[in-house]
């Protein structure tokens, strides 16, 4: 009994995992790029910039923070998936 108990705990919810990566990862791209966007300074962002390496149409102003928004939106969703689905195949392989 404790065994099909734990089977069952055990299993992530890959997608409630990605829709939370996705909000975190998100919201921590716009809010770093709205901080340094209010703090201001004469070198605003200097290592936020370097995202735009990555994340095409990204910059270090307002509307760079709405793309940051769903780029990181989309990385964290991808992130999460994967950590859910990755856990649940070893979760399902250990319990085999």
């Amino acid at each position: 009994m404790d065994d099909k108990l734990s089977h069952k705990v055990a299993k992530i919810q890959a997608k409630i995992l990605a829709f939370v990566m996705a909000v975190i990862c998100g919201l921590g791209v716009f809010l770093m790029t709205a901080w340094l966007l209010i703090k201001g300074g004469p070198n605003v962002g200097a290592h936020l910039k370097l995202l735009s390496q990555y994340f095409i149409g990204y910059s270090v102003s307002w509307t760079g923070s709405f793309v940051g928004l769903l780029y990181g939106s989309l990385i964290g969703w991808i992130i999460g998936w994967l950590i859910g689905l990755i856990y649940n195949q070893i979760v399902g392989i250990r319990h085999r």
